[in-house]
């Protein structure tokens, strides 16, 4: 088996320093803006060096993901795009449609990264008022309807809780299916990635917290009769000796002021996200002892919401944590970096090759043979 990684598209701005946002966080340090100019180098870079998708967030704090990636389809030949979206916020047969339009024009390089969302005031502005769980109720039902549409039978009716349609039906089913992920870490989360996600993903925790979370996952989709993939979400830091990245990683706190910091941790506090809880607990908003595992930071949750923590390294210790995640059965890594074009390069030209060195990553665009002939890694199943 072998590993996929993902690169990000910063869809509210770059910069040299860490780009808040997301979660209730305001929006800080985006010096370069966004533009489509700018996402091409980004998607084209990630192509050329070897990683096989770009998450594209959603969100108030960041542009429109379904627009955004759609512009890019044309700037790149295989890159797929993660596109963020929030259940409720389209109507299930629009969405569905949307998806089948995206994919069949693209060539089948759409991924969906389905968002329930934990901020209820962000969930307002967009005409939301249900609460955190009856959201995660319409998404099931949202998932469900879009998975029968797709599935090109009879016109149907379904009639839910929190939603409804009658004699719905899609004349163009998308070719082939774009796989679901799914992210939650909450009670009411469970079932429902359990029962509808293709992948599930979790920020990056220690690895201990991130087993009890593949195990608590993997035994709700045992037990609904599926199977379901592992991805994780970091941000990353690799440079030829430790001592430089995590001179880096010093600079980059450095940059952000006290008051900055304290204002950000008082919006995230009041998330309702039960990850965005997980990720405070890492740090505390104390901008000391932030190495929380070996190479493991958590600095870059003191000014942005969402996914908080960075591996921090040499390229061989980034690469053997990143090992130490696939034992436990992550397959699908979702990274990032400040600046997201610098850092793709900086990840694609130095740890990828000693990953496949070890046989346990092998570039997309590389014919099946040279893939079947990597040298295949165990991941234990636990």
């Amino acid at each position: 088996m072998t590993l996929t990684f993902h690169w990000f598209l910063p869809t509210s701005g770059d910069s040299r320093n860490i780009t808040g946002g997301g979660h209730g966080a305001e929006v800080v340090h985006r010096d370069r803006r966004v533009t489509t100019r700018y996402l091409r180098q980004i998607v084209t870079a990630a192509e050329e060096l070897g990683f096989v998708g770009a998450l594209t967030p959603t969100g108030l704090w960041c542009d429109d993901a379904w627009l955004s990636t759609a512009s890019l389809l044309d700037s790149t030949d295989r890159l797929k795009f993660l596109v963020a979206f929030r259940p409720g916020l389209l109507a299930p047969t629009l969405a569905a449609q949307m998806a089948a339009t995206f994919q069949n024009q693209s060539g089948g390089r759409l991924l969906l990264n389905v968002v329930t969302g934990g901020e209820p005031a962000e969930q307002k502005a967009f005409g939301d008022f249900l609460s955190k769980d009856e959201r995660y109720e319409r998404t099931d039902e949202f998932l469900t309807i879009v998975r029968k549409l797709w599935a090109h039978g009879d016109p149907f009716d379904f009639n839910g809780k929190h939603l409804r349609v009658e004699q719905a039906r899609l004349v163009s089913v998308p070719d082939p299916t774009p796989p679901i992920y799914f992210g939650g870490s909450s009670a009411a989360a469970g079932p429902v990635a359990a029962g509808q996600s293709d992948v599930y993903l979790t920020w990056g925790e220690p690895p201990a917290a991130v087993a009890e979370k593949i195990a608590w996952i993997r035994k709700l989709a045992d037990e609904a009769g599926r199977a379901v993939r592992f991805g994780i979400r970091l941000h990353v830091i690799t440079r030829d000796t430790s001592d430089d990245a995590w001179r880096e990683a010093a600079r980059l706190l450095d940059a952000l002021p006290p008051e900055t910091i304290a204002k950000v941790q008082e919006s995230l506090r009041r998330s309702e996200s039960e990850g965005q809880k997980r990720m405070l607990a890492l740090h505390g908003g104390r901008p000391e002892d932030l190495e929380i595992y070996p190479n493991l930071w958590a600095g870059v949750g003191l000014a942005r919401g969402g996914a908080g923590t960075a591996l921090v390294g040499s390229h061989d210790e980034v690469a053997d944590r990143i090992k130490e995640y696939a034992d436990l059965g992550i397959e699908e890594f979702i990274l990032s970096g400040y600046p997201h074009l610098e850092e793709a390069y900086w990840f694609g030209e130095s740890v990828l090759p000693r990953l496949q060195r070890d046989g346990l990553w092998v570039h997309p665009s590389e014919p099946v043979s040279t893939r079947q002939a990597a040298v295949p890694f165990a991941v234990q199943a636990r």
